[in-house]
């Protein structure tokens, strides 16, 4: 990312009326924004729609059960569900843009990023791979209207911490969490891309089973 590309998304921000006195604003106004143009009421920033899947599955303890996903999709999804302590099933159906993962309310949404797309009480997965209506190149974040899975969410992604907060101030957690937190620099650059993106208002899926190949052949998931 160029400075440029900082300067010009500092410079959108302040126009609409969002303060960035501090990197992490920078990162809290892209989660802002994707939330108000999704229509969560919240979301938290990451580093890949991955990720936000296996922090969902966490978050909503879900374990030891069967999930249901489509034979054709990306490779990281059946094996998040693995690692997550589940199992997949694979099942032959067509999809477009996002599609649940079995009934857990969770949604892999790395092929949609479109206006009020959001559904309500859902985790909504999405991505900002280079491939995705937001490339920044990789990225990801979860729409939620949970609360209090944002608070668990927000401290997750980095160590169990508030991002604010420098390692060596902190005494105790009271989280667990992984490194799996998006920079401000990598917000910064989602925040140019998504001006351009809504301005433009062409919002089209770029992700369906047509694309992958079916992941039930695959002798590492049988």
């Amino acid at each position: 990312m160029s400075i440029y590309d900082l300067n010009n998304a500092i410079k959108s921000l302040k126009r609409d009326g969002y303060e960035v006195n501090d990197p992490w604003d920078i990162v809290s106004a892209f989660e802002s924004l994707i939330s108000n143009f999704c229509g969560s009421k919240f979301a938290v920033a990451l580093d890949s729609c991955t990720n936000a899947i296996f922090l969902s599955l966490k978050f909503k303890k879900i374990s030891n059960i069967n999930i249901q996903i489509p034979s054709k999709t990306y490779l990281s999804i059946p094996q998040t569900i693995l690692w997550s302590g589940n199992k997949p099933i694979f099942k032959d159906f067509d999809w477009r843009g996002f599609y649940q993962l079995g009934e857990t309310g969770i949604f892999d949404s790395a092929g949609r990023l479109s206006k009020n797309m959001y559904i309500k009480d859902s985790f909504m997965c999405c991505s900002f791979h280079i491939k995705k209506n937001i490339p920044i190149g990789k990225g990801g974040m979860i729409l939620t209207d949970s609360k209090k899975a944002y608070d668990w969410l927000y401290k997750a992604v980095y160590e169990g911490r508030d991002r604010r907060q420098n390692h060596d101030t902190i005494e105790d957690l009271d989280t667990l969490g992984w490194n799996m937190y998006m920079t401000p620099e990598q917000a910064a650059y989602g925040i140019d891309l998504f001006y351009e993106y809504k301005k433009n208002n062409i919002f089209k899926d770029v992700a369906s089973s047509s694309k992958y190949k079916d992941l039930s052949k695959f002798k590492i998931f049988k």
